[in-house]
């Protein structure tokens, strides 16, 4: 089917934020940039559009430690010494896309498994055990075997044992992020994966997934549909991350000033391997360039939550939530059912995690970097 041509069940937006978004990055040429503009970027007290595509380009690299401590500095003024965190619950790992980067696309040859009510409420109480008061939940993107009324009392499940609760699922219509926001969802996140439309189409070879404009338009719905906060990421190294990572970020910037309440957050996700295929890495995204990409992102959103996940080494998460990071995941299984006693109900993972810390490990470290370690970033009243 087409990627650029909606389903007959998918919502059109009358939005401009897709074409705005693509004609940025289409015109972003980071090769053009001096170390000169890059130092006019870091003198300048508010950071604009044109300076977060300085700072994205190669002639920043040489100034990533002026970057980090400007970030740093950014941080601690909009979060203080704050780190929150918050774990995954993958419910269910049953898929209809063939994404060829990802271990659950429908092609891969993995254990599938869906929980039930009463083994989600296993493991929701398991993980609030552990004194974290936010969790994600993630599925699988079918449909079929996920539809919104699973999603929406896994939530409810949730909200008996969180403060907080998140979503990670397949893009839905405004009409469904309002149900699952009316079940306890606060914020969703969607990983856009690359904003480059044809190689997007080479990536993505069946299942709605396929779909670039109705994916991208995600955000715009759940904000539409009563969801607090939108989470952004691209899948950095699928593409070209340099604008990919402007693209992320120039979509988020729209949506918050055309909808000034929404919370933003962005996630900077590598590659990681998956079964069946140990090769998947991303080429061009060292660790310089992942800090550079977090500390722009930074710079140009300054309120915005960034996340860092196990895709990522301790070595690496521990570094960067002193610069620029505050929202770190702990205790993490990208498998479904960690907590079941019954084999049967347990099912593979997504990738390959590289941080396999507990949350008191996590916790420990971030009071070792001097931050303080919080277990919510909301509060009801």
């Amino acid at each position: 089917m087409d990627h650029m041509t909606y389903l007959p069940d998918m919502e059109v937006l009358n939005s401009d934020i897709e074409s705005k978004v693509i004609e940025r990055m289409n015109a972003y040429d980071y090769d053009r940039y001096t170390e000169q503009d890059v130092r006019m970027a870091l003198a300048h007290e508010k950071c604009t559009v044109e300076d977060f595509e300085a700072f994205l380009s190669p002639a920043a690299l040489p100034f990533l430690e002026e970057m980090a401590q400007k970030a740093k500095l950014e941080t601690r003024k909009h979060f203080g010494n704050s780190v929150y965190m918050f774990t995954p619950i993958y419910i269910a790992n049953y898929c209809e896309n063939y994404c060829i980067y990802c271990g659950f696309n429908c092609h891969n040859n993995i254990k599938r498994a869906k929980l039930n009510e009463e083994q989600i409420e296993t493991e929701m109480k398991e993980i609030a055990k552990s004194g974290l008061q936010e969790v994600l939940i993630l599925t699988g993107e079918s449909k079929k075997m996920s539809d919104v009324h699973y999603i929406g009392e896994a939530c409810k499940i949730a909200k008996k044992y969180f403060n907080v609760v998140g979503l990670e699922v397949y893009p839905m219509n405004t009409d469904e992020y309002a149900y699952l926001h009316e079940c306890g969802a606060d914020y969703v996140t969607v990983f856009q994966e690359t904003y480059n439309s044809d190689k997007y189409e080479t990536l993505h070879l069946a299942g709605h997934k396929r779909v670039f404009p109705y994916r991208l338009n995600a955000q715009e719905r759940a904000i539409r549909g009563g969801m607090r906060g939108v989470g952004f990421a691209a899948l950095l190294g699928l593409a070209d991350f340099r604008k990919d990572a402007l693209a992320t970020g120039y979509h988020a910037y729209l949506l918050q000033r055309k909808y000034p309440h929404a919370e933003i957050a962005f996630s900077c996700p590598r590659l990681r391997p998956i079964i069946n295929n140990d090769k998947i890495n991303p080429m061009d995204v060292k660790e310089a360039q992942l800090l550079q990409v977090m500390t722009a992102y930074r710079l140009f959103m300054p309120f915005a939550n960034i996340t860092i996940s196990t895709r990522e080494s301790a070595g690496v998460r521990d570094h960067v939530i002193a610069i620029a990071a505050t929202k770190i995941s702990a205790g993490v299984s990208v498998g479904i059912g960690e907590h079941q006693e019954d084999e049967a109900a347990r099912g593979d993972e997504q990738f390959e995690i590289s941080d396999g810390r507990n949350v008191e490990e996590v916790y420990e470290a971030i009071k070792r970097q001097g931050m303080q370690p919080v277990m919510s970033d909301y509060i009801y009243v």
